[in-house]
């Protein structure tokens, strides 16, 4: 099991037409999950996500994932499912505070994995997730 982790990246986008035209066809990238709101895509390796919303520096835009409030934009980190409850831990333990408490989501589903969001000393968002089983990152 390759255990490098991979990069994760959300970002804001008007049109997801347009953005599945550019990623998808120009660049080549292969789609994963989607929804009315964002797609996935398989960035050279890396998993990206396209989130649409309006007005590109809106600092507050979120999108509905699994029954979470996801803010947007977003980047972040995909660890091994032991390394992600061991820094889960370490940042409960320091008092983080949590825009979206670590949990699982696609509970049972395709894709299911770990998260955990809170934001950084400038109040960039990030994600950190993990998944039991790396080949799910991009299934859809």
């Amino acid at each position: 099991m390759n255990t490098t982790p991979l990069f994760h990246l959300a970002f804001p986008v008007h049109d997801l037409a347009a953005a599945r035209n550019f990623y998808g066809e120009l660049l080549g990238c292969p789609e994963g999950r989607s929804a009315d709101s964002w797609i996935d895509f398989d960035f050279f390796g890396h998993q990206i996500v396209a989130h649409l919303a309006h007005g590109k520096s809106a600092p507050a835009a979120h999108n509905p994932v699994d029954g979470d409030d996801v803010p947007v934009p977003h980047f972040g980190v995909i660890l091994s499912m032991a390394d992600w409850r061991v820094l889960a831990e370490r940042l409960r333990a320091a008092g983080t505070s949590f825009v979206i408490e670590p949990h699982v989501r696609f509970e049972g589903q395709v894709g299911e994995q770990a998260t955990m969001f809170f934001m950084d000393p400038s109040g960039n968002a990030l994600e950190i997730k993990a998944f039991d089983d790396l080949g799910q990152v991009f299934a859809h």
